[in-house]
């Protein structure tokens, strides 16, 4: 059974009791009593030894190790704590003539700063330039279409430009609670060698990829498919990886991808089977919108928590090309505080279809991933 670790009030009775017990005559509870005092001091020590024994067992065990202890259980099992990464995406100015030299820095309305990659000269009355986002993390990430500047102007060209290649690829430093869930997947899933598994955790590895589904023969005979999720460094795309789908750079055999998609697949490279043709590709969105009747007055603090909840069950089942129950839909509102009395009415489905009737299961077209969309209340 589990150690009952005393608490500081516990020890400061038990120390007093102690006094009081071997000096009889003497009462250690007397607010300035000296003995009283002292066995406050040894209570306080024994407290803080109790809490050092208690951080130690917690690190003698993958399952609750934190920080370095944690990484060391990791790696145990081959699995390393994912670094920070840089974005990288183009940016695109206008003007009359003029040459953008690589290494040149580009400010975000933020402050953020980017570099470019490689020296670019204006044609056509426009210079694309490669950048990458000089500190590390997801906060380099940026959607098309966000203004940059240059920090310092270049004749003839000018000093306002924009993004039209989304800039992505930065994500922060791997988390404890994500670093424990991969170890774990790998103590629980040993390497087989070119397993579904293995793809898993071999994609899990990359850093910002936070799902992953394996298609055996996706594409034909030899080939692998990977379809995953990036759902934290691309929220603003909602954690659907942005690029062509595609295989890695260095293999002849298929369409070399571009973005996020080349990113896993070259990482994949190293560790695969050799004979293997890896496709990493994005999942298609299959937008689920819902139509509720019976709350049409529900309080918006409601009606977020049910849009909050709709969302978990949705990916809470999430497969690609697979099925949602919509009594996971439905339990996850009824939890909701204020949803009682609710009806959902309808749903509907871009990339896939709801059986049978009007509020039956969802089915996702292969490759789709449901997602929640609008939530309409009659």
């Amino acid at each position: 059974m589990p150690f009952d670790r005393p608490s500081l009030s516990d020890l400061r009775s038990q120390a007093a009791a102690d006094i009081n017990a071997a000096l009889p005559g003497v009462d250690s509870l007397l607010r300035y009593s000296n003995l009283g005092i002292l066995g406050d001091v040894l209570a306080g020590m024994g407290n803080g030894l109790y809490g050092y024994l208690d951080w130690i067992a917690r690190q003698s065990v993958p399952f609750t190790a934190s920080d370095e202890y944690l990484e060391g259980w990791a790696a145990l099992k081959g699995v390393i704590r994912k670094p920070a990464t840089t974005a990288s995406g183009s940016v695109t100015f206008t003007g009359t003539s003029g040459t953008i030299s690589a290494g040149t820095l580009l400010v975000r309305s933020d402050g953020a700063q980017f570099s470019v990659d490689t020296t670019a000269t204006i044609s056509a009355g426009a210079v694309v330039v490669d950048v990458t986002a000089v500190e590390a993390g997801s906060s380099g990430n940026t959607p098309v279409s966000a203004f940059m500047n240059l920090t310092a102007g270049v004749p003839g060209i000018n000093a306002q430009g924009s993004v039209t290649t989304p800039i992505v690829g930065g994500a922060d430093v791997e988390s404890n609670d994500e670093l424990r869930g991969r170890m774990i997947a790998a103590y629980s899933n040993p390497a087989q060698g070119g397993s579904a598994g293995d793809y898993v955790n071999w994609a899990l590895e990359v850093p910002g990829v936070t799902r992953c589904w394996v298609l055996p023969t996706g594409r034909g005979s030899g080939t692998v498919v990977l379809l995953f999720m990036m759902d934290d460094v691309n929220s603003a795309y909602g954690g659907f990886p942005q690029g062509t789908d595609g295989v890695a750079a260095s293999d002849p055999r298929g369409a070399a991808a571009t973005g996020d998609q080349l990113t896993l697949a070259n990482a994949l490279v190293p560790v695969q089977p050799v004979t293997s043709l890896v496709y990493a590709v994005a999942p298609t969105p299959n937008t689920i919108g819902l139509t509720i009747a019976g709350i049409a007055g529900a309080s918006t603090t409601t009606k977020n928590a049910i849009a909050a909840a709709f969302a978990t069950a949705l990916r809470a089942s999430a497969v690609p090309g697979g099925q949602t129950p919509v009594s996971a839909i439905e339990s996850g509102i009824a939890a909701v505080a204020g949803a009682s009395g609710f009806v959902i009415t309808a749903i509907t489905a871009t990339a896939g279809s709801v059986s049978p009737g009007s509020a039956g299961n969802i089915t996702s077209d292969d490759g789709a991933l449901p997602v929640p969309g609008a939530i309409a209340y009659v």
